[in-house]
């Protein structure tokens, strides 16, 4: 008899794309089952209020910090790259290897370094502090984020892809890791969207620079099951709430080359 594919609870803030976006993507590309279980009625459980007590929750053997939570069966696993890491097999979107299994591991972690610092650009005091309270030092955060760290984080992604296709054949989709759809692969297209809607005249500088990370995002989205995610009503707009915010004021021109 064939085992049946679970179906798994993710738990994130149901009103914002945000890390949780990263683990929607990996199972929307694999067709998963899944439930996001925040954006379900109050009644059935959902709801910021569920999420916070089922984040609080005594139950727990290894207690999450905070969303996005995973549950698979009897598992419970938080982080992002974490859950990556645990679903990445499952859903086959890593290769077999331990070697490549590593290096997405770490891609993932790089990416989540370049969420945590787009993130900080308009919360650079505290995450605790609403941005209006934190203007001036964003402003600061911003030149610094968008003339340093957006060049070196696309460039290092860049080198990514170019490494990991240096022997694939010409026409080879282009992948981060392997020669599959990977999660890598899918976040990638998550930041570089991401940074696309919060500072859009940083990363039009960076296209020239960048012609390989273009293109893969381009082959992710038009994979059927991301196409038919980013056409539904699942796919939440990006606003103001989450970790890629559009400020007018902070997407400045890069003052280098």
């Amino acid at each position: 008899m064939t085992k049946k594919a679970p179906t798994y609870e993710l738990h994130y803030w149901p009103s914002i794309q945000g890390r949780g976006e990263f683990v929607r993507l990996a199972l929307e590309a694999a067709g998963a089952a899944y439930v996001d279980v925040a954006r379900l009625a109050s009644g059935d459980g959902g709801g910021e209020k569920n999420l916070v007590r089922f984040l609080k929750d005594d139950a727990h053997t290894v207690p999450p910090f905070a969303p996005p939570i995973l549950k698979a069966g009897d598992l419970v696993i938080a982080q992002t790259a974490n859950i990556l890491l645990f679903l990445g097999p499952r859903l086959g979107l890593v290769p077999d290897d331990e070697a490549s299994r590593l290096a997405a591991n770490q891609h993932q972690l790089t990416i989540m370094d370049a969420v945590h610092e787009a993130h900080d650009v308009h919360h650079p005091i505290s995450a605790g502090l609403y941005y209006e309270d934190q203007r001036e030092p964003a402003l600061a955060a911003a030149r610094a984020f968008i003339d340093e760290r957006v060049p070196k984080f696309l460039g290092y992604f860049e080198r990514v892809v170019a490494t990991n296709m240096s022997d694939a054949p010409e026409n080879a989709p282009l992948r981060a890791v392997g020669s599959s759809l990977s999660y890598v692969d899918l976040s990638l297209f998550q930041l570089v969207s991401g940074l696309e809607y919060a500072f859009p005249k940083a990363v039009r500088r960076q296209h020239r620079r960048m012609p390989k990370l273009l293109e893969l995002t381009r082959q992710v989205a038009s994979e059927p099951g991301v196409a038919r995610y980013l056409a539904s009503e699942r796919r939440v707009p990006f606003n103001e709430d989450g970790i890629f915010r559009k400020y007018p004021e902070l997407d400045l021109e890069p003052t280098k080359q």
